[in-house]
C-alpha cells in the first residue's frame, strides 16, 4: 500500500509532490520571509484534516493530528527557507526571484514531509498526536529558537521530535544515522585591531595592525593544532580580513571574521578562551589594541540513543541494510534543529542526495545544486512508518 501509493503519484515524477517541490523552488523565500509557502503549507495541511496553526516563530507552521485517546505525541520538522544566491542553470522550475534560491533542498524536505502529511491523514493507523513542524529562517536565522520561544514545545508538546536532510555525495536514497554529537555549533567572531596609521615609509612612526593581524591568523591555527585534544574535533577558520588601501599608507584598522565549530560543549569553550587569550596577547605584542566580539551561533546537535535506534530499525525494515548506515560520520556543518534537540529528545538523519558522479551530487550551498526529486518517494514513507511506530 505504501509503496504503491507514492510510487505511482511520485516517482514517475509527474506526481503532486514533484509539481509542489519545482513550484516552491520557482518561488524561494529568504528567511522569515517564507509567506507564499506557509500559506501553501498551511492550505494543504487544512485540506487533509489537520489542525492548523500559522505564525509560530514568525513564519513557522504546526499541523496537528490527533487520533484516538493515547497520550504520546511526536514531532517532525522540515525548513522552508531559502538562500541568497543567484540560481544557474535553465530549468523550467529555476528561481523566479533574482538572487535568491533553493539551495539547499529545503523545497524538498517541505515536498517530503507534506507527502508525508497526505498519506498519513488517509492511511496511517496510530493512537497520539502528531505534529508537524514547518519551519522558517533555518539558514543562520535561527528559525527553531524563535518557534520555541513562541512556545512551541508547549503548545504542541512533542515525546521526541525529527527532522532529516538531503546530502549530496551519498548514493540517491541512502539514509544515514548517527547516535551522539552529529554536527557542530557553529560561532561567529569578529575581531578589530586598532592600531596607529601612518606613512608606509615610515612604519617606525606606527602601529601596524595588519601586520598584528597577519600573526594572529597564524596564532589562531596553532588553537586546533596544539589545544584541542586530536581525536576531538574542532575547526577555526579565518574567512575575512579588511585593512587598508593604498600600498604607501599603513592603515590604522584592520579586521577579522571568524568561523568557529566543535563536536562538543567542553572544545567550544575552550576554542572561546584560547581565541580571546590569542588575539588580546597578540595585538599587544604589536602595540596594537584588540577588540573581540562573539556572537553564540547554532550549538552542538546531538541525537538521542533511543530514537535514534528507532528511526534506524525504521529504515532497516523498510529499505534493508544495504540502503542504511546506522553510524555515520560527524559533520563540521551546523542545524539550529540542535536547539529542538536541547528540548526534546530525538534524531536528524541524512538522505543521499546522489553519489559522485551523480546529477544529486553537487553540494549544497552552491548556484548549480538542485534537489533530488526521486527522494521524496522513500522520504515520505519513512516519515509515515516512522510516525506509525512511534505512535502505536
Amino acid at each position: 500500500m505504501q509503496a504503491s501509493y507514492l510510487g505511482q503519484a511520485i516517482s514517475s515524477r509527474v506526481g503532486e509532490f514533484i509539481e509542489l517541490r519545482r513550484d516552491i523552488h520557482a518561488h524561494p523565500e529568504l528567511p522569515f520571509e517564507e509567506h507564499r509557502t506557509s500559506a501553501l503549507v498551511a492550505r494543504k495541511l487544512g485540506e487533509w484534516g489537520y489542525e492548523v496553526t500559522c505564525g509560530l516563530g514568525g513564519t513557522g507552521v504546526v499541523g496537528r493530528l490527533k487520533r484516538g485517546e493515547g497520550h504520546r505525541s511526536l514531532g517532525i520538522r522540515a525548513d522552508m527557507d531559502a538562500l541568497p544566491i543567484a540560481e544557474e542553470g535553465s530549468r523550467e522550475w529555476r528561481s523566479r526571484h533574482p538572487g535568491v534560491m533553493h539551495a539547499c533542498g529545503h523545497d524538498g524536505h517541505t515536498a517530503i514531509l507534506l507527502a508525508a502529511a497526505k498519506y498519513i491523514a488517509r492511511q496511517a493507523d496510530f493512537n497520539g498526536t502528531l505534529n508537524l513542524i514547518f519551519q522558517p529562517a533555518e539558514e543562520g536565522a535561527g528559525g527553531a529558537v524563535k518557534m520555541i520561544a513562541d512556545g512551541l514545545f508547549e503548545r504542541f508538546p512533542c515525546d521526541a521530535v525529527f527532522a532529516l536532510h538531503n546530502m549530496p555525495g551519498i548514493e540517491a536514497g541512502k539514509f544515514v544515522f548517527r547516535t551522539g554529537p552529529a554536527m557542530a555549533s557553529s560561532d561567529d567572531v569578529f575581531i578589530t585591531l586598532e592600531g596607529v596609521g601612518g606613512h608606509g615609509a615610515m612604519p617606525h612612526t606606527c602601529a601596524d595592525p595588519i601586520v598584528a593581524a597577519s600573526s594572529i591568523v597564524m596564532a589562531l591555527q596553532t588553537i586546533v593544532a596544539r589545544n584541542v585534544p586530536p581525536l576531538r574535533t574542532a575547526v577555526v577558520t579565518v574567512g575575512a580580513l579588511h585593512a587598508g588601501q593604498a600600498n604607501n599608507v599603513i592603515a590604522p584598522q584592520a579586521t577579522m571574521a571568524l568561523s568557529v565549530r566543535a563536536l562538543d560543549r567542553e572544545v567550544r569553550d575552550l576554542l572561546k578562551a584560547r581565541i580571546f587569550e590569542l588575539v588580546e596577547q597578540q595585538a599587544a605584542s604589536y602595540r596594537v589594541k584588540a577588540r573581540v566580539d562573539w556572537r553564540d551561533g547554532y550549538t552542538v546537535l546531538v541525537n538521542t540513543p533511543r530514537e535514534t535506534a528507532l528511526a534506524t530499525q525504521v529504515a532497516l525494515d523498510l529499505f534493508g541494510p544495504e540502503r542504511v548506515v546506522a553510524q555515520g560520520e560527524p559533520m563540521t556543518a551546523s542545524e539550529d534543529f540542535a536547539f529542538m534537540l536541547e528540548k526534546v529528545p530525538g534524531s536528524y538523519l541524512q538522505v543521499g542526495n546522489g553519489a559522485a558522479g551523480s546529477p544529486g551530487a553537487c553540494m549544497v550551498h552552491n548556484p548549480a545544486y538542485d534537489f533530488n526529486d526521486d527522494l521524496i518517494e522513500p522520504a515520505s514513507r519513512f516519515w509515515f512508518k516512522l510516525a506509525e511506530n512511534f505512535l502505536k
